[in-house]
């Protein structure tokens, strides 16, 4: 059932980067963080803390991912202060400090509406207090998110010309989102994903948006472990330190371009990136089918998308209200895995919303069917697909054999 709640390529880097932040850091520490309230339009209070670099720079708002809050950003925050940059960190609603109702009271419905309706004013607001700080280069504003922080924070940057770069861990964007990146060339994207995360897809997604931008600062960093967005900092020491860097060649005035913070730059793209890119486009679907048919009919074991990404595309697509089109993905992806059950429960589901009754049951009953010889998925994902699809037939009126 779908669920609401829910190519490595190292960068080598100038050494002269690293000196120059030891450098200012051991020259002068910042003042201590602020904690501050910003009271929004209706009235909910949000919390934020300001690392101010002690003088004038760019600023830098980030946003942490929804099981977290902002405190995950401090030792980063405090880092990016001391090379000179003035920082905000912000407590979503309903997270952390933060007024609001918490994710554990809300439907899934209902935490999707404030996600989509409240987030983006929040962020604003909090945006507009960062730029308004004495000090912050207005002008030269960089954001960052981990996981529902990667499309606010590519929201954000939609919205605010301002921000001229974007650090972004483990969660992609949405359509919209995706085209204004790909409409951005001179935006610098530094982007770090495990392959090990519990988020489904996560990982190809995030290659996907990597091959969205022909900017030579971008970078991406693509782990076999680390887990789930500020969880990498635990596994992999490195990679604070690799943001500021990151951050310092992109926004602070200096001898260096932009891009020449990186060495070796070649196309981002992939066989799977162009084939997701076809999907992507407003009639897509049709056209990526008939990619695929070709493909496999030149190649009989090509692979041009991975099952997990067309189970977020179908999601994001029903999240959207289209569910025409989340049909035709799942097809898609019936099409490439013709032997996994959850393809089927989750196509059934897409036909049920429809109210494609006999279809719905169609596909349940093959799920079911599939689940048998099953030798792939998991026992625990096996019984919640069973269960799901069993489910699904008794609201149709059938009885599971």
């Amino acid at each position: 059932m779908l669920n609401l709640r829910n190519y490595f390529r190292f960068v080598v880097w100038v050494p002269a980067a690293s000196l120059w932040i030891t450098a200012t850091a051991l020259a002068q520490q910042p003042p201590a963080p602020r904690v501050a309230d910003l009271a929004v339009t209706d009235g909910t209070n949000l919390k934020t803390t300001y690392f101010s670099a002690g003088k004038p720079g760019p600023g830098i708002l980030l946003l942490h991912q929804c099981n977290r809050q902002r405190k995950v950003w401090d030792g980063l925050a405090q880092r990016l202060a001391a090379a000179g940059f003035n920082v905000l960190t912000l407590d979503f609603r309903g997270f952390g400090e933060s007024g609001g109702k918490t994710a554990d009271k809300l439907s899934g419905q209902e935490y999707f509406s404030v996600i989509k309706d409240k987030f983006p004013g929040d962020v604003d607001a909090a945006f507009g207090y960062l730029v308004s700080q004495p000090g912050v280069t207005r002008d030269a504003i960089g954001a960052g998110g981990a996981s529902c922080g990667v499309h606010q924070s590519v929201q954000l940057a939609r919205r605010h010309p301002e921000v001229k770069a974007l650090a972004l861990l483990s969660e992609g964007t949405d359509r919209a989102g995706r085209q204004f990146l790909r409409q951005s060339p001179n935006l610098p994207l530094f982007l770090a994903v495990a392959d090990d995360d519990q988020d489904p897809g996560v990982a190809d997604i995030m290659q996907w948006l990597y091959g969205l931008s022909p900017n030579p600062a971008d970078q991406f960093l693509r782990y076999p472990t680390g887990g789930h967005g500020v969880e990498m900092f635990e596994a992999h020491k490195e990679l604070p330190g690799q943001i500021v860097e990151w951050f310092h060649a992109t926004l602070l005035p200096g001898p260096r371009s932009p891009g020449s913070a990186v060495a070796g730059v070649a196309s981002h793209s992939s066989r799977e990136t162009e084939f997701l890119e076809v999907l992507d486009q407003p009639d897509g679907t049709a056209k990526a089918t008939q990619k695929y048919i070709e493909a496999r009919r030149l190649d009989p074991k090509a692979s041009l998308f991975s099952e997990r990404v067309m189970y977020r595309l179908a999601l994001e697509s029903f999240q959207a209200g289209n569910l025409k089109q989340t049909i035709e993905i799942m097809k898609l992806d019936a099409l490439g895995y013709p032997n996994m059950p959850s393809v089927y429960d989750n196509l059934a589901f897409a036909y049920l919303a429809e109210g494609e009754k006999d279809l719905a049951r169609q596909n349940a009953k093959k799920a079911l069917e599939l689940l048998a010889s099953d030798t792939t998925d998991p026992e625990d994902r096996r019984k919640a697909i069973k269960e799901s699809a069993e489910q699904k037939l008794k609201q149709l009126g059938d009885t599971p054999k």
